[in-house]
């Protein structure tokens, strides 16, 4: 199968003019030309499933169009979309803010899909979805180190209590490298599918390694990449994997 990783940034590009006339305006600009573009890459790759980070899911500048579904519409794939705040924060009062989630595409059959959330952070949503043969989660981990630490404990036992093989993935925002991983990784038995720890972010001159595919035991990676496109300020990861046992698998 073929699993392609995308942080959007809500389709606001990464244009040099993004924080003009004031910073973070680029966030409030119409948002169709871009999704149209990134829509027409995504299609390019033939994904059999796709996790967006950052997807607007009908605010005015997104057209009052939910993101993942105009663009799983394009795939001819299902959709899965939350927003990635509690249902009850505060936040979901806020235009444009409560309009901004996560979703997964896939042409897959889904056999279920959970909505879970941290019990710490702003960002809390985790989407775990069952396929056939193996199980994704997708995570777009807090800003604050304290709050990460957290969410990979929470994390981990989302994780140990699956029986299917199991791929997570998503913007882990480890702004203090790699080794925020390590004891996550040991108890889970998870691996890297990064296997060289290429950079993903900024997309104009990466240096920081935010987004990561993370696989464990029953997965084979049988390749890996990162797609020199600039159509968000973070680059995608493209996967493909076989699941040890399942019919498609071949050794």
């Amino acid at each position: 199968m073929r699993f392609l990783l995308y942080n959007i940034r809500y389709g606001a590009g990464c244009s040099p003019f993004f924080h003009l006339p004031f910073p973070f305006s680029g966030y409030l600009k119409p948002t169709a030309e871009n999704i149209e573009r990134i829509a027409s890459f995504i299609e390019s790759l033939n994904p059999d499933i796709v996790g967006l980070i950052e997807v607007d899911s009908g605010s005015y500048r997104a057209d009052r169009q939910n993101q993942a579904e105009l663009i799983a519409r394009r795939l001819g794939h299902f959709h899965v979309y939350q927003s990635k705040y509690r249902p009850n924060a505060f936040i979901q009062r806020i235009p444009i803010l409560n309009k901004q989630g996560n979703a997964f595409l896939t042409r897959e059959t889904i056999h279920a899909q959970t909505f879970h959330y941290f019990q710490d952070g702003v960002k809390r949503l985790v989407i775990e979805l069952e396929l056939e043969d193996c199980v994704i989660f997708l995570v777009h981990l807090s800003l604050f180190f304290r709050h990460r630490h957290h969410q990979l404990r929470d994390l981990y036992h989302l994780v140990k209590a699956v029986r299917k093989p199991v791929l997570v993935a998503g913007d882990f925002n480890l702004l203090w490298g790699d080794r925020e991983l390590q004891l996550f990784l040991a108890a889970t038995g998870l691996r890297n599918a990064n296997t060289f720890g290429v950079p993903s972010h900024p997309s104009h001159a990466p240096r920081r390694q935010l987004d990561y595919i993370l696989y464990g035991p029953g997965v084979r990676i049988t390749h890996f990449e990162i797609p020199a496109v600039r159509l968000s300020d973070h680059m995608p990861l493209l996967c493909d994997f076989e699941i040890e046992g399942s019919p498609t698998f071949s050794s």
